[in-house]
Parts: C-alpha cells; structure tokens; sequence
C-alpha cells in the first residue's frame, strides 16, 4: 500500500522561533515606519486630519495600497470628536466593532451602542423583510443626532441608514462605514458617496472593510492628536 502521510515541511527550529521582536513599543514604532515608507506619498495627499486615521486602517489590515480606495466628505474626523467630546453616543452595526473599540480611551459618559441584539431586532426584521443588521438601525433613531455611526460589517445596514435618513430629520455627526464582503459592499459604501446627505463621512471603495478597520478607525479618532 502506497504511503499517503501528507508531506509537511520540516518545523522551524526552536533558534528561529525565538528570533522576533518581543517589544510591543519597539514593534508599534517598526510597523509605523513600515507604514510610512510603503504609503508615505499616498499617506500624504491626504488631508492633514486623516493621516493618522489611514495609518490606523492600514496597521488594523496590513495592506498599504487602501489609500487610494478611501472616499471622504466634510471635517469628518473633528466632527466625530467634537461630538465625542460632547457625549453623543458611538452607535455600531456589530458587537465585534464595539469590542474593537479601546475601551479606556472612550470619553466619559460616551456609550457605545449596539442595537443587533436587542429582543425586538428578530421580529422587526421579519416585519420590515430585511436583514437583523438593518433592522437594528431602526433602533438608532432616539440616539442618532450628532451621534457617531460606525458600521464594520453589514452592507444592509448602511443602505438602511441611508434609507431612513432620506425621511427622518436626525443627522449623524459623522458616518464612518466600512461594510465588507461580495454582495452589496460595494453599491452601499456608492450610495453614501453619491447620496449628497451633506454629512461628514469616511469610507472605503470596494470590498474591502471589516470591524477591524472600522474600530480602528474609532481608536484613531480617540487618540489625542498631535
């Protein structure tokens, strides 16, 4: 009988295990000048505020080239801090942008909220025919004036959004969205481009996204600026 262990490579050597860097500043500074010298021209035809904004989303999922794929509008970075520093709420479209969220930085008194889970969310998605993640927006009404929305997931979620700010008076202090995936990614994040709300917003053409880059973006925002 033919021998049919799958062949693996030999594992690395225990001195090569042992041969990395152990020192979290020394590999914040070394990953930031990686950054910086990989991305440093497009980093700056940037504005000025949203520089360390794209570093964050580069370092959250290690690709470079995401600057050129960024849309923004408005003074979206000041607007969501001042309206951080005013205690409006972070209003998020999944529990894993909440947990990438650093928690000690969050102002006092600000809270970040997730309607996904709430009792309701089941049955009104069934009423309303669409996604859990849509429906959770209906939630965010009584919060969302001057809130900051951060949406790390759900395309369904951002055209809702969108939908309902065509008809309810509230506005957002900034709109950060950063939907990810093959259907409705890239149309949701074009219709926040193309929809002329006259709100602060910042997003990423394409596929591309995930709760890590939008909790990054938040962590960059959270940070005192230089």
């Amino acid at each position: 009988m033919p021998d049919t262990t799958p062949a693996f490579p030999p594992a690395s050597s225990p001195a090569s295990q042992s041969d990395y860097l152990r020192d979290p500043d020394a590999i914040y500074a070394r990953s930031f000048a990686i950054i910086e010298a990989e991305a440093g021209p497009a980093l700056g035809s940037l504005p000025a505020e949203l520089r360390p904004v794209a570093r964050r989303l580069i370092h959250s999922c290690g690709m470079t080239d995401i600057v050129q794929d960024l849309a923004f509008a408005g003074p979206v970075v000041a607007a969501a801090r001042a309206a951080l520093a005013a205690g409006r709420p972070i209003l998020a479209d999944v529990e894993m942008v909440r947990a990438g969220i650093i928690a000690r930085r969050i102002p006092l008194g600000v809270e970040v909220r997730c309607t996904l889970g709430d009792a309701e969310i089941p049955a009104l998605a069934a009423r309303l025919e669409t996604t859990r993640s849509a429906a959770a927006v209906e939630l965010w009404r009584p919060e969302l004036e001057a809130a900051v929305v951060v949406i790390g997931n759900a395309p369904t979620a951002l055209f809702h959004l969108l939908g309902r700010l065509r008809d309810w008076p509230e506005r957002p202090a900034a709109i950060l969205a950063f939907p990810v995936g093959f259907v409705g990614a890239v149309e949701s994040k074009e219709a926040l481009i193309a929809a002329g709300l006259g709100l602060p917003y910042l997003t990423l053409r394409g596929r591309r996204g995930g709760s890590a880059m939008a909790a990054a973006a938040v962590n960059a925002l959270l940070e005192t600026p230089a």
